[in-house]
């Protein structure tokens, strides 16, 4: 089994306690982070495949006034995300990966440069910041440059997911921060 399996394994094998202990302290640090307190226009993926359980949170951005953005797969440049406004209105759609997401509509989306934080899901992660995903490449080619638009990515993982190294590429983008417990 590679890397990638193990660690989606170990996700999903955590007990419901495990899990939910480990999410409660997930939520704490966001919810005390300065940087979300700041933050207008958030990014955040619906969880799956026992990724950490965003809707919480989502709950808490909502009760802040935060924006909510989630990702979608850009329907004419399928490399890349698209991220549309999320609010408890809107309608889910399963895109071609079973993970739902909300219908394109041009109005709803934003320009990722404005976003202020974007939760990033991750397979696995190491103590550089270097996180592995589900294998498209799909975040690192969009925080490429995240530097340069001020925007923070953070990741969202369990303790189980961290491994000692990522074997990392050079296009592999390190997280300035991963929130987990």
């Amino acid at each position: 089994m590679n890397i990638r399996q193990t660690m989606r394994q170990n996700r999903r094998q955590l007990s419901s306690s495990q899990r939910q202990v480990a999410q409660q302290t997930i939520y704490q640090k966001i919810t005390a982070h300065p940087n979300v307190h700041l933050a207008k226009n958030i990014a955040i993926f619906l969880s799956f495949d026992g990724e950490v359980n965003t809707q919480p949170i989502i709950e808490y951005l909502w009760q802040q006034n935060k924006s909510v953005y989630l990702p979608i797969i850009h329907p004419f440049v399928p490399t890349h995300l698209l991220f549309l406004k999320y609010t408890n209105q809107t309608t889910l759609v399963k895109n071609q990966f079973s993970i739902l997401e909300p219908p394109l509509n041009v109005l709803d989306v934003i320009p990722y440069q404005d976003l202020d934080i974007i939760f990033t899901p991750l397979v696995a992660f190491d103590d550089r910041g270097y996180r592995m995903g589900m294998g498209g490449g799909f975040y690192d080619r969009m925080l490429a440059n995240y530097q340069q638009q001020q925007i923070l990515p953070i990741g969202l993982a369990f303790a189980c997911q961290k491994v000692e190294k990522i074997a990392n590429n050079p296009w592999d983008v390190q997280l300035p921060e991963i929130i987990y417990a």
